[in-house]
Protein backbone atom coordinates (compact mmCIF):
# COMPACT_ATOMS: atom_id res chain seq x y z
CA UNK A 1 0.00 0.00 0.00
CA UNK A 2 2.40 2.47 0.90
CA UNK A 3 5.40 3.54 3.68
CA UNK A 4 5.97 6.38 5.97
CA UNK A 5 8.43 8.70 5.23
CA UNK A 6 10.49 7.56 8.23
CA UNK A 7 10.46 4.37 10.53
CA UNK A 8 9.22 4.83 13.51
CA UNK A 9 7.51 3.69 16.88
CA UNK A 10 4.87 5.50 19.23
CA UNK A 11 3.10 8.05 16.57
CA UNK A 12 -0.59 8.69 16.55
CA UNK A 13 -2.91 8.66 14.40
CA UNK A 14 -5.36 11.62 12.70
CA UNK A 15 -7.91 11.55 9.84
CA UNK A 16 -9.99 13.95 7.21
CA UNK A 17 -12.10 12.43 5.27
CA UNK A 18 -9.18 12.07 2.19
CA UNK A 19 -6.44 11.22 4.15
CA UNK A 20 -4.45 9.80 7.00
CA UNK A 21 -2.06 11.15 9.25
CA UNK A 22 0.71 10.57 11.24
CA UNK A 23 2.32 12.83 13.81
CA UNK A 24 5.15 12.41 15.81
CA UNK A 25 7.15 9.30 17.11
CA UNK A 26 10.54 8.14 18.03
CA UNK A 27 13.18 6.93 15.96
CA UNK A 28 16.55 5.66 17.25
CA UNK A 29 15.80 7.12 20.26
CA UNK A 30 14.99 10.91 19.08
CA UNK A 31 11.73 11.88 19.26
CA UNK A 32 10.22 13.57 16.08
CA UNK A 33 8.33 16.45 15.10
CA UNK A 34 6.94 15.29 11.80
CA UNK A 35 3.50 15.21 10.17
CA UNK A 36 3.11 12.45 7.38
CA UNK A 37 0.46 12.15 5.05
CA UNK A 38 -1.21 9.65 3.14
CA UNK A 39 -4.13 9.14 0.54
CA UNK A 40 -7.16 7.19 1.41
CA UNK A 41 -7.97 6.84 -2.24
CA UNK A 42 -5.30 5.81 -3.97
CA UNK A 43 -2.17 3.43 -2.73
CA UNK A 44 1.33 5.52 -2.33
CA UNK A 45 3.73 6.52 0.34
CA UNK A 46 3.21 9.42 2.42
CA UNK A 47 4.70 12.64 2.17
CA UNK A 48 6.01 15.11 5.33
CA UNK A 49 3.98 17.94 4.92
CA UNK A 50 4.83 19.94 8.44
CA UNK A 51 6.28 19.94 11.65
CA UNK A 52 4.64 19.67 15.36
CA UNK A 53 5.46 22.41 17.89
CA UNK A 54 7.22 19.92 19.92
CA UNK A 55 9.28 16.71 18.80
CA UNK A 56 7.69 14.04 20.88
CA UNK A 57 6.59 10.27 21.13
CA UNK A 58 4.05 8.46 22.60
CA UNK A 59 1.21 10.78 21.92
CA UNK A 60 -2.74 10.85 21.62
CA UNK A 61 -4.54 11.84 18.54
CA UNK A 62 -7.82 13.70 17.67
CA UNK A 63 -9.20 14.80 14.53
CA UNK A 64 -11.98 17.99 14.03
CA UNK A 65 -13.96 17.82 10.74
CA UNK A 66 -10.88 20.32 9.63
CA UNK A 67 -7.84 19.50 12.17
CA UNK A 68 -5.96 17.40 13.43
CA UNK A 69 -4.68 17.68 17.15
CA UNK A 70 -1.69 15.88 18.87
CA UNK A 71 -1.85 16.24 22.77
CA UNK A 72 1.17 14.99 24.88
CA UNK A 73 3.78 12.98 24.86
CA UNK A 74 7.46 12.96 25.63
CA UNK A 75 10.56 14.44 23.89
CA UNK A 76 13.76 12.67 23.19
CA UNK A 77 14.98 13.39 27.32
CA UNK A 78 11.96 11.35 28.57
CA UNK A 79 10.32 14.22 30.10
CA UNK A 80 6.20 14.60 29.19
CA UNK A 81 4.75 17.52 27.94
CA UNK A 82 1.04 18.82 28.02
CA UNK A 83 1.08 20.87 24.74
CA UNK A 84 -1.66 20.45 22.85
CA UNK A 85 -1.07 21.20 19.08
CA UNK A 86 -3.30 21.50 15.66
CA UNK A 87 -2.27 21.43 11.93
CA UNK A 88 -5.31 22.18 8.83
CA UNK A 89 -6.12 19.23 6.91
CA UNK A 90 -6.93 21.90 3.92
CA UNK A 91 -3.51 23.18 3.11
CA UNK A 92 -0.22 21.37 4.57
CA UNK A 93 1.59 22.92 7.14
CA UNK A 94 3.17 23.40 10.63
CA UNK A 95 1.03 22.47 13.80
CA UNK A 96 0.31 25.28 16.26
CA UNK A 97 0.01 25.33 19.92
CA UNK A 98 -3.50 26.03 21.01
CA UNK A 99 -4.07 24.35 24.51
CA UNK A 100 -2.65 22.78 27.38
CA UNK A 101 -3.25 18.88 28.97
CA UNK A 102 -4.73 19.34 33.00
CA UNK A 103 -1.15 17.37 33.56
CA UNK A 104 2.16 16.78 31.59
CA UNK A 105 1.90 13.21 30.89
CA UNK A 106 2.27 11.00 27.80
CA UNK A 107 1.16 7.49 26.02
CA UNK A 108 -2.76 8.21 26.29
CA UNK A 109 -5.09 7.36 23.99
CA UNK A 110 -7.20 10.12 21.93
CA UNK A 111 -11.07 10.16 21.30
CA UNK A 112 -12.95 12.54 19.16
CA UNK A 113 -16.58 13.44 19.02
CA UNK A 114 -18.01 15.92 16.67
CA UNK A 115 -16.97 19.08 18.71
CA UNK A 116 -14.78 18.20 21.48
CA UNK A 117 -11.31 16.20 21.59
CA UNK A 118 -10.49 14.01 24.69
CA UNK A 119 -7.49 12.56 25.64
CA UNK A 120 -8.25 9.41 28.47
CA UNK A 121 -5.21 7.49 30.57
CA UNK A 122 -1.55 8.03 30.48
CA UNK A 123 1.90 7.88 32.02
CA UNK A 124 2.85 10.98 34.28
CA UNK A 125 6.19 11.32 36.56
CA UNK A 126 7.97 8.41 36.84
CA UNK A 127 5.99 6.39 34.29
CA UNK A 128 2.98 6.11 36.97
CA UNK A 129 -0.27 5.28 35.58
CA UNK A 130 -2.57 7.55 35.64
CA UNK A 131 -6.72 7.21 34.73
CA UNK A 132 -7.64 10.37 33.50
CA UNK A 133 -10.16 11.66 30.73
CA UNK A 134 -9.03 15.18 29.55
CA UNK A 135 -11.24 17.23 27.16
CA UNK A 136 -10.55 20.01 24.85
CA UNK A 137 -12.78 22.40 22.52
CA UNK A 138 -12.20 21.80 18.83
CA UNK A 139 -14.62 25.55 17.91
CA UNK A 140 -12.49 27.71 20.41
CA UNK A 141 -8.79 27.37 21.06
CA UNK A 142 -8.47 26.55 24.83
CA UNK A 143 -6.95 24.19 27.80
CA UNK A 144 -8.26 20.76 28.34
CA UNK A 145 -10.18 19.79 31.83
CA UNK A 146 -9.89 16.81 33.65
CA UNK A 147 -14.04 15.76 33.30
CA UNK A 148 -13.56 11.90 34.36
CA UNK A 149 -11.60 8.73 34.87
CA UNK A 150 -11.34 5.58 32.76
CA UNK A 151 -11.93 2.54 35.48
CA UNK A 152 -8.62 1.22 35.59
CA UNK A 153 -5.65 3.48 35.68
CA UNK A 154 -3.50 2.45 33.08
CA UNK A 155 -1.72 3.78 29.47
CA UNK A 156 -0.42 2.86 26.44
CA UNK A 157 -4.31 1.79 25.32
CA UNK A 158 -5.97 2.58 21.90
CA UNK A 159 -8.50 4.84 21.83
CA UNK A 160 -12.03 4.44 19.94
CA UNK A 161 -14.97 6.62 18.88
CA UNK A 162 -18.55 6.49 18.12
CA UNK A 163 -20.77 9.03 17.53
CA UNK A 164 -22.07 9.07 21.42
CA UNK A 165 -19.32 7.55 23.10
CA UNK A 166 -15.82 7.49 23.69
CA UNK A 167 -14.18 3.86 24.47
CA UNK A 168 -10.35 3.05 25.89
CA UNK A 169 -9.09 -0.27 25.15
CA UNK A 170 -6.21 -2.37 26.59
CA UNK A 171 -2.82 -0.82 27.96
CA UNK A 172 -0.69 -1.50 30.91
CA UNK A 173 -0.50 -0.89 34.15
CA UNK A 174 3.40 -1.71 35.83
CA UNK A 175 3.56 -5.32 34.24
CA UNK A 176 -0.06 -6.40 33.53
CA UNK A 177 -1.41 -5.80 30.13
CA UNK A 178 -4.82 -5.04 30.49
CA UNK A 179 -8.19 -6.04 28.37
CA UNK A 180 -10.63 -3.83 29.25
CA UNK A 181 -12.68 -2.06 27.18
CA UNK A 182 -14.29 1.40 28.80
CA UNK A 183 -16.46 3.43 27.93
CA UNK A 184 -18.04 7.05 28.52
CA UNK A 185 -20.66 9.39 27.17
CA UNK A 186 -19.77 12.41 25.52
CA UNK A 187 -23.17 13.70 26.14
CA UNK A 188 -22.23 13.65 30.22
CA UNK A 189 -19.03 14.61 32.07
CA UNK A 190 -18.71 11.09 34.17
CA UNK A 191 -16.04 7.98 34.88
CA UNK A 192 -16.39 5.35 32.25
CA UNK A 193 -17.78 1.58 33.06
CA UNK A 194 -16.30 -1.38 31.65
CA UNK A 195 -18.24 -2.66 29.00
CA UNK A 196 -16.36 -5.95 27.48
CA UNK A 197 -13.04 -7.11 27.04
CA UNK A 198 -10.43 -7.70 24.11
CA UNK A 199 -10.13 -11.14 22.99
CA UNK A 200 -6.11 -10.77 23.61
CA UNK A 201 -5.11 -8.03 26.61
CA UNK A 202 -2.96 -5.76 24.67
CA UNK A 203 -0.57 -2.83 25.12
CA UNK A 204 0.60 -0.66 22.57
CA UNK A 205 -1.80 -1.50 19.55
CA UNK A 206 -3.66 0.97 17.63
CA UNK A 207 -7.05 2.38 17.53
CA UNK A 208 -9.75 2.56 14.84
CA UNK A 209 -13.35 2.97 14.57
CA UNK A 210 -15.71 2.47 11.48
CA UNK A 211 -19.60 3.73 12.39
CA UNK A 212 -20.32 0.92 13.80
CA UNK A 213 -17.26 -1.43 15.27
CA UNK A 214 -14.06 -0.37 17.16
CA UNK A 215 -11.04 -2.17 16.16
CA UNK A 216 -7.73 -2.91 18.39
CA UNK A 217 -4.90 -3.56 15.87
CA UNK A 218 -1.60 -4.90 16.67
CA UNK A 219 -0.08 -4.33 19.97
CA UNK A 220 2.58 -6.51 22.72
CA UNK A 221 5.27 -8.71 21.31
CA UNK A 222 4.84 -7.24 17.89
CA UNK A 223 1.17 -8.59 17.68
CA UNK A 224 -0.71 -9.11 13.97
CA UNK A 225 -3.89 -9.47 15.53
CA UNK A 226 -6.93 -7.01 14.71
CA UNK A 227 -10.00 -7.24 17.03
CA UNK A 228 -13.10 -5.58 16.70
CA UNK A 229 -15.88 -5.07 18.88
CA UNK A 230 -19.10 -3.47 18.56
CA UNK A 231 -20.13 0.33 19.19
CA UNK A 232 -23.87 -0.20 19.35
CA UNK A 233 -23.87 -3.21 22.02
CA UNK A 234 -21.53 -3.46 25.06
CA UNK A 235 -19.43 -6.97 23.75
CA UNK A 236 -16.19 -8.68 24.37
CA UNK A 237 -13.77 -8.30 21.03
CA UNK A 238 -13.39 -10.78 18.36
CA UNK A 239 -10.26 -11.78 16.62
CA UNK A 240 -11.60 -11.34 12.98
CA UNK A 241 -8.32 -10.78 10.65
CA UNK A 242 -4.03 -10.24 10.89
CA UNK A 243 -2.26 -7.01 10.02
CA UNK A 244 0.31 -7.98 6.81
CA UNK A 245 3.16 -7.76 9.96
CA UNK A 246 2.95 -7.92 13.30
CA UNK A 247 4.09 -4.80 15.51
CA UNK A 248 3.04 -2.54 18.27
CA UNK A 249 3.55 0.96 19.24
CA UNK A 250 1.46 1.66 16.13
CA UNK A 251 -0.49 4.43 14.77
CA UNK A 252 -4.40 4.43 13.35
CA UNK A 253 -6.65 6.15 11.23
CA UNK A 254 -9.69 5.23 9.20
CA UNK A 255 -11.58 6.69 6.16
Amino acid sequence: MGNLTLSRSGPTGQSSTTHGYTSGGNSGGTALDRIDKFSFTSDGDATDVGNLLVARNSVAGCSSSTHGYTAGGADSSGTNTNVIDKFSFSSDGDATDVANLSANRSHSSGNTSSTHGYASGGLQVSNAVVSTIDKFSFSSDGDATNVGDITQARGIGAGQSSSTHGYHSGGMNGDNNWDIIDKFAFSSESTTTDVGNLFVAQRGCAGQSSTTYGYATGGTGSSNTIQKFSLSSDADATDVANLFSGRNYVAGQQY
